[in-house]
């Protein structure tokens, strides 16, 4: 999916001139990398507001579009007002086709209903992750990749190594050794409690 968004350039610059243009309803920020200069841009507030609401906003090549030139790039941070619903600056990084980036893109759970370990043993998944950092070309970024709980018994953990990625794309952690925990099935202290006290009742009436 494409995402656009639309800029203006940004000729004033200070605290005093970024405050005026964020009391008029836009958003200071700036483009950085690749082979062009720093380029200071504004954009309108509730536009970019919206669309930060978007999953893939946050994890997608974007088209920047300022002064009617488009620009691939990729949100690299946003700072956000302590406490109002304000977005007080963006930063956007170009990408090159032909180089790899890094990106975090979101953990999409599925079929955990239907896992031996919520179904059958009345566990709940833990969510250790909700997130991955992967290395690939921009073409081949996803915008989440999807972990299929739909095996996993109670007690076991899903790690890095047992995530399936798509083609050409890779987590850059795995390559260093660290195979982090994803999720894992755990059964509620209740279940536990309910379970030996049936034990206990089976027990005695068996005596």
């Amino acid at each position: 999916m494409q995402i656009e968004i639309s800029a203006d350039k940004r000729t004033m610059q200070g605290k005093g001139a970024s405050r005026r243009l964020r009391g008029s309803g836009k958003v200071p920020g700036v483009i950085y990398g690749g082979e062009s200069p720093a380029q200071s841009i504004e954009l309108d507030h509730n536009n970019l507001f919206h669309k930060l609401k978007q999953e893939a906003f946050h994890a997608s090549i974007l088209s920047l579009i300022v002064a009617g030139e488009s620009q691939q790039v990729l949100l690299r941070d946003v700072q956000m007002h302590p406490f109002k619903q304000q977005v007080l600056h963006v930063d956007f990084q170009r990408v090159a086709k032909n180089k790899k980036i890094h990106m975090k893109v979101p953990l999409h759970f599925i079929n955990a209903e239907i896992s031996p370990g919520v179904k059958t043993s009345g566990g709940i998944v833990s969510h250790v992750l909700t997130e991955v950092d992967i290395s690939c070309l921009p073409a081949d970024l996803p915008e989440f990749i999807s972990v299929d709980l739909a095996e996993m018994a109670a007690g076991h953990t899903l790690h890095l190594r047992d995530l399936v990625l798509p083609a050409n794309v890779e987590i850059p952690a795995l390559a260093k050794g660290d195979d982090s925990p994803v999720a894992t099935i755990v059964i509620p202290r209740s279940a536990l409690s309910s379970e030996d006290n049936d034990t206990a009742a089976t027990d005695k009436d068996g005596v």
